[in-house]
């Protein structure tokens, strides 16, 4: 497949609580055809820690 399915973009910035459900959904979209782009990037709200990663669509990673 050469786009991701449902019209999603071929650069997604997931975000979320650190928890099982933020690593879920990171896992779906590597399940789905993405790949990690980068390093997950970590904060903190006061209360917990936030989370963000980003995915690129596999068929869009060129080999430099």
């Amino acid at each position: 497949m050469s786009q991701p399915p449902d019209n999603l973009p071929i650069y997604r910035v997931l975000t979320g609580p650190d928890d099982a459900a933020f690593c879920q959904r990171v896992s779906a979209a590597l399940n789905m055809g993405y790949a990690l782009h980068g390093s997950p990037a970590l904060t903190f709200n006061g209360q917990q820690v936030i989370v963000a990663q980003a995915v690129i669509w596999a068929g869009q990673v060129k080999a430099y």
